[in-house]
């Protein structure tokens, strides 16, 4: 039996006025919009968190961290990736790596890519080497297209320690 396990996560934020755009734990100040969610909406940071935990076979995120729960409201997603990671270790898991793709078309990520990876990797306990990070648009279809929406893909890879 193999001790290596992948896990895939997704997730996806509509876009709204008057909240701070956070992406991958990176605040982008110039961008007008943000995602709406009860936590900072980090949808990035959120399909890493499900990935991770469907790499261990856990419930997903809103599993442990409920929209319904206020002490979660407006809580930094990157303590919640945090969280994540310490329920892995804790149960003998540790991160070999975790590739993500960024779908939006606004704000532009390729300037704060590394940042971002940085960011992500100090949350999850990993070296920046084990974080792929790209972005990407949607060439103007859809929500996404149209700069409604973000939406994020990851994949984790996990082993027994």
């Amino acid at each position: 039996m193999t001790s290596l396990r992948i896990g895939h996560g997704y997730d996806i934020h509509r876009t709204l006025a008057g909240r701070p755009m956070i992406l991958g734990g990176v605040h982008f100040a110039e961008c007008p919009v943000g995602l709406d969610g009860h936590s900072d909406a980090d949808a990035l940071t959120h399909a890493i968190c499900d990935a991770l935990l469907g790499a261990a076979a856990l419930p997903d995120i809103g599993h442990f961290f409920p929209n319904t729960d206020p002490a979660f409201k407006n809580i930094d997603s990157q303590l919640l990736l945090q969280r994540v990671c310490a329920a892995l270790r804790e149960r003998g898991y540790e991160i070999e790596n975790i590739d993500a793709s960024l779908i939006a078309e606004r704000p532009k990520i390729a300037p704060r890519l590394q940042e971002m990876r940085a960011r992500l990797a100090a949350s999850a306990g990993v070296s920046v080497d084990q974080l792929g990070l790209k972005a990407t648009t949607n060439e103007g279809s859809d929500d996404i297209g149209q700069g409604l929406a973000i939406a994020a893909h990851a994949v984790a890879l996990i082993r027994r320690a």
